[in-house]
């Protein structure tokens, strides 16, 4: 009874959750403590206090009926004003509440500006490996998702390759940095080349091209890396923000978009954007979590832990031979399988009770994603399973 293009979904159904889900199987039969899950981005940090003492203030203080209550679809004026001037101090730019919308989380504000966008066949181009749900949230408004390689040696984009994919109906290219499920935070250099080659293809075929920026792991990164504000670079950007890993929300879906003014046809993206949201049923984000943040705009998940377990890992796995890239930003390590069928390697993983998603459902064969977004014991305690299956495939 269900639709067709459910029957594809539920088929498809993603990968990491289904791992995810047996992870918790596996638990209830080793014991939790032998089970060491790296399926799901799930942030083990906790939130920062200000978040649990923003909550218990506005609860207590705030009139429940504006706390509780509707608001405009596009979110309260104040915390889109907040949010607004922070990222004006952040990145010199001149935003108003008006270019903010509020959103459900980064898969929402996603499928927002598809919404908003996309009419049945037009393409969006992103680069793989990239994030699994990327399909669906294209394909629910029939979008075609294009797929290009991003350079094997860094995992960058590569801005040739993209040239040549963009066509007279490209709508959008998808960036992600840091990337998921990479680590790969993209360099000054390469988002410019990428901004210019789009300006040429916008003369070129007389279309507007959007840049969709999803950056949800803006703040986790490690070293000296910096993560470049795309709108700086390029004109037609708008860009997807969730806290669900700088403040550790994951569950209580809130974020936002930006749409600045200077995006081709700004007032229409912006009105649009905000039927969008109340359309696709969210009718708005949380209203509880969007006071809640703009009272921490200015707070951080702990990323000295990810940097712990990033270190750890990255000398467990060097050790015992294994090939990775070495991450920049977010919480993963991009794992490169030591025989061609990742699945197998996966699946020898598995008899450690080692959780790994291997990389085609990344759009990307022969490599895995780690998610060390966990805690300090299960990256360690997982060491001696990686060490032995290393051996058998005679790494060291």
């Amino acid at each position: 009874m269900i639709s067709e293009k459910m029957k594809g979904y539920v088929a498809n159904s993603s990968v990491i959750r289904a791992m995810f889900e047996e992870g918790k199987q596996m638990a209830s039969i080793y014991g939790a403590d032998h089970v060491y899950d790296f399926s799901l981005g799930n942030p083990n940090v906790p939130a920062p206090d200000a978040v649990r003492d923003a909550i218990v203030d506005i609860v207590t203080k705030e009139d429940p009926v504006l706390v509780h209550g509707y608001m405009s679809n596009s979110g309260f004026e104040d915390v889109r004003t907040a949010v607004a001037g922070h990222l004006n101090g952040l990145h010199g730019t001149k935003y108003t509440s008006e270019n903010i919308v509020m959103i459900v989380g980064a898969a929402g504000g996603m499928n927002v500006f598809f919404k908003t966008l996309l009419n049945p066949g037009d393409e969006v181009v992103t680069f793989n490996p990239f994030f699994v749900e990327y399909r669906a949230y294209v394909g629910n408004f029939d979008g075609k998702l294009i797929e290009v390689p991003t350079d094997r040696e860094t995992f960058e984009p590569d801005p040739q390759a993209l040239a040549a994919a963009i066509t007279p109906k490209t709508k959008a290219v998808i960036l992600n940095s840091p990337n998921n499920p990479t680590g790969v935070v993209y360099s000054e250099e390469v988002i410019r080349e990428i901004a210019r080659l789009l300006c040429e293809k916008q003369k070129e075929f007389g279309t507007s091209i959007f840049i969709f920026s999803d950056e949800p792991y803006r703040e986790i990164v490690y070293g000296d890396y910096e993560v470049p504000w795309i709108p700086n670079f390029y004109r037609n950007t708008v860009v997807g923000y969730s806290y669900s890993k700088s403040l550790s929300l994951p569950g209580e879906r809130i974020g936002y978009l930006v749409l600045p003014s200077e995006i081709d046809d700004a007032e229409d993206m912006i009105s649009a954007a905000n039927v969008a949201n109340r359309i696709l049923g969210f009718v708005n984000a949380p209203s509880l979590q969007q006071r809640v943040v703009a009272r921490c705009l200015d707070e951080k998940t702990d990323v000295a832990f990810y940097a712990e377990n990033r270190q750890m890992l990255m000398d467990g796995l060097r050790e015992a031979g294994y090939t990775f890239v070495e991450p920049q930003g977010a919480f993963y390590l991009w794992l490169k399988s030591p025989e061609p069928d990742e699945k197998a390697f996966v699946a020898k993983c598995k008899e450690k009770q080692i959780l790994i998603v291997p990389g085609t459902s990344f759009g990307c064969a022969g490599w895995t994603r780690v998610a060390y977004c966990v805690s300090h014991e299960t990256v360690r305690n997982s060491l001696p399973g990686f060490r032995e299956v290393a051996a058998s495939y005679g790494l060291s």
